[in-house]
């Protein structure tokens, strides 16, 4: 059985993503102190809680058509609430009950949701009076607490407890053992939350065509034909010079630790758009991260001249992004749907790449076939002894080799050794790390 939902709602900048951070236990959510930086709705677990729930942090809501994105958030806000079994709704105990929080509190009535208004900001005991003004929403008790600092959070905990019933002992959904975690990465307005949305076959995240709409990481969990994904979707990766904004540039930390703890990187690039430096960046944040990537060139359904332009996009690709060994590419346009399932079946095949374990002894048979050719071949340098080697870690294939002496050990023929591995073995476009080890003498 699912755990139940809890939504959290309330005006902008009053301190949501600072509470979804807090109950969820890291900093997931993207907090400054800019109005309207969440936009999606941003999933977590809560798993220190006498009922254990999944968590969802919303947009902040506006009476204004006038503010960014303001309807796109509330149908979000809407879906989010049609799902919950519980919403907190947020308030700035220090400005009380303000016309945008009356206007939220009768849309809330509406929606018939069981509501725990959580007075926030409430970070001394002589500021406790303040929630007393709250009743006017006649929503129930407040609870008052500091989400910046720890305050009160388990008094709101056993206040949603209370709501939720008896403790549920289902097993967290949020990201199953067997499904591969996914991050889509680029550059801005590439079409990231559009390929999403069409592997989902629904508007999950907002699609604009202003640059940076997608500022958290945002994770949705997919199963097509028994395979399971947790997809990603992450902010576009500008040039460290071009971040202006702190929402943006925090965004930018977020997408990075998402590919860190991803499995497989799906790379969108623009079909209409020349091939750009960051584009090749991006990819290296991947490669240095040790996960396979997935080159989706999306937008193909403006492009002309599809089988000239088909050839040099893979030429172009190839040239480019040589250090990312043998990424698929797949032409797409998530506009049409044109070939979008494709990235799956792509990630797929990366992910096992990625996870094949070769057996001691057929690994130590192929290193020592290597090191007869090396005792052939013409002395250059220091020479290097292999003596043997283990695979110590899959996701990425990581292996340890002992040698006379490590620290001549030259990064060609390292780059040999990756490339021999790749092709005895079937790693494919998995990223593999060596390890070399002195070997110790017994006595």
């Amino acid at each position: 059985m699912p755990r139940p939902l809890v939504a959290i709602v309330g005006a902008p900048n009053i301190g949501k993503s600072t509470l979804f951070n807090r109950l969820i236990g890291w900093r997931k959510a993207i907090v400054t102190d800019e109005p309207g930086v969440t936009r999606d709705r941003n999933y977590g677990e809560v798993e220190d809680a006498p009922a254990p729930f999944r968590l969802v942090d919303t947009g902040g809501l506006t009476p204004s058509d006038a503010a960014p994105f303001a309807r796109d958030i509330e149908r979000h806000a809407d879906a989010a609430l049609d799902e919950a079994a519980c919403v907190l709704f947020v308030i700035d105990a220090r400005a009380g009950a303000t016309g945008v929080d009356l206007e939220v509190a009768d849309y809330l009535r509406r929606k018939g949701v069981p509501v725990v208004v959580v007075a926030n900001k409430i970070d001394t005991p002589a500021r406790e009076d303040l929630i007393w003004d709250l009743h006017e929403l006649g929503l129930g008790d407040p609870v008052p607490v500091s989400a910046e600092h720890g305050l009160g959070i388990d008094d709101l905990l056993d206040a949603i407890a209370g709501v939720l019933g008896d403790p549920i002992d289902a097993p967290s959904e949020s990201a199953p053992d067997d499904a591969i975690r996914v991050a889509i990465v680029g550059r801005p307005n590439v079409g990231k939350s559009s390929i999403l949305n069409r592997l989902l076959g629904e508007e999950r995240v907002l699609v604009s065509e202003i640059a940076g709409t997608t500022r958290d990481a945002v994770d949705t969990r997919l199963e097509i034909d028994g395979r399971r994904y947790l997809l990603v979707d992450t902010a576009g990766l500008r040039r460290r010079g071009k971040t202006r904004m702190s929402a943006e540039a925090t965004s930018v930390v977020v997408a990075r630790r998402s590919i860190e703890r991803c499995r497989v990187a799906v790379l969108v690039l623009d079909a209409t758009q020349a091939f750009a430096a960051q584009d090749a960046h991006i990819a290296g944040f991947v490669r240095d991260a040790g996960r396979p990537v997935v080159v989706a060139v999306n937008k193909w359904d403006l492009v002309e001249s599809r089988e000239d332009q088909a050839k040099a996009w893979l030429a172009t690709v190839r040239e480019r992004l040589r250090f990312v060994h043998e990424s698929p590419m797949v032409l797409v346009s998530a506009k049409t749907g044109q070939r979008v399932v494709r990235i799956l079946e792509h990630v797929d095949a990366c992910y096992a790449a990625a996870g094949i374990r070769v057996g001691t002894p057929e690994l130590n048979r192929w290193l020592q076939e290597v090191a007869r050719a090396e005792r052939s071949a013409p002395a250059r340098g220091r020479s290097i002894r292999l003596f043997y080697a283990t695979q110590t870690g899959t996701h990425p294939p990581t292996f340890t080799l002992f040698c006379n002496d490590p620290q001549f050990v030259h990064f060609s023929f390292e780059r040999h050794l990756i490339n021999g591995l790749r092709e005895r073995f079937g790693f494919g476009p998995a990223p593999i790390r060596l390890k070399f080890r002195r070997r110790t003498r017994r006595p």
